[in-house]
């Protein structure tokens, strides 16, 4: 099933993202920091992966992170094109892979961050704005990121 993992979102933001989701049938489920020790693989159900053995109990993050698990290359592109649509920004945004599944959420956020710190700086520095399907190619090739079809519990 094709489902968005929402984490620190609110209100407004909340709303209009929830509204893309179900107008394109696809789940959305908040995570709780409670839930950050977990394998992003648990999370999505994929098979091999299973929970922390304990509740996660660190400081987390407030940032606002969109995991997708399970979307077609149609969902993900609406999806995304609704998100501008809206007006629902989210910088950090990622795709489960076979690359990031054993990840917990906090190591993914962190990966995401470093990736986004670095494009700013380049872009701050004079480099171009790349399209879409360049940034993509770059995000898969680091792991954190990319789109990347994998292995789902049926």
């Amino acid at each position: 099933m094709a489902e968005v993992f929402l984490y620190n979102i609110s209100g407004d933001k909340l709303k209009r993202i929830r509204t893309a989701l179900i107008r394109l049938g696809i789940r959305g489920r908040q995570i709780v920091p409670a839930e950050y020790g977990h394998p992003i693989g648990y999370l999505a159900g994929w098979e091999g992966f299973s929970p922390a053995e304990k509740e996660y109990e660190g400081e987390g993050f407030r940032t606002e992170m969109l995991v997708m698990n399970g979307l077609d290359t149609r969902q993900f592109s609406s999806f995304l094109d609704a998100l501008r649509a809206s007006r629902a920004t989210v910088a950090l945004k990622a795709v489960v892979t076979e690359s990031n599944a054993a990840w917990d959420s906090v190591t993914l956020r962190d990966a995401l961050q470093e990736e986004h710190d670095t494009m700013r700086e380049y872009i701050a520095a004079g480099g171009k704005k790349q399209d879409r399907s360049a940034r993509m190619r770059i995000a898969a090739d680091s792991g954190a990121g990319g789109f990347e079809p994998g292995p789902r519990e049926q």
